[in-house]
């Protein structure tokens, strides 16, 4: 028996692979700045949303496709903030950080999001999306047709008085 057309048995939830890029992209920071070589974060990214994408179950795909603009600014975020804390204007060093880091790093998330964009449509995230489109119409209040203006019927705004009548002394 080859292992021709078969696929892996690993597979992912679609909050698996996000976690897995988040970690991974993290590392690459990581890496990046123990080594010294600031470039070593956007090849992790692609990287780790190419496996998270190609290790996701297909149903989950649509959830995976919207999120890698969020994984790599969260980690941007999470190293921005650390690097932040032993400044002397944290706000400042924040937001200079982040300006910085994501104004380079933007051909790489550009890059992993077109990756995972093709790989998911090549896995079947147009099902996904017609079965979402259908669970939505299916979903969806039916319009009532208009009606023509009937007036109310006579003493229809006179108070109802419920219960036994007070009686006064």
């Amino acid at each position: 028996m080859s292992g021709k057309g078969r696929r892996s048995a690993v597979r992912l939830t679609a909050r698996g692979a996000i976690a897995l890029a988040l970690v991974v992209t993290l590392a690459g920071y990581v890496l990046a700045d123990v080594l010294d070589l600031a470039f070593l974060v956007g090849p992790a990214f692609v990287a780790a949303s190419l496996v998270g994408v190609l290790l996701v179950n297909p149903r989950e795909l649509l959830s995976l496709v919207v999120t890698p603009p969020l994984v790599f600014f969260a980690a941007t975020m999470c190293v921005e903030a650390g690097r932040a804390l032993g400044s002397v204007s944290i706000v400042q060093s924040l937001a200079l950080g982040l300006y910085t880091s994501l104004s380079s790093g933007a051909p790489w998330l550009f890059a992993g999001s077109a990756v995972v964009l093709a790989v998911a449509l090549r896995r079947g995230l147009r099902d996904n999306v017609r079965d979402l489109r259908t669970q939505l119409k299916a979903g969806a209040e039916v319009p009532r047709p208009r009606q023509p203006y009937v007036p109310e019927p006579e003493g229809y705004f006179e108070p109802k008085v419920y219960g036994t009548p007070r009686v006064e002394d």
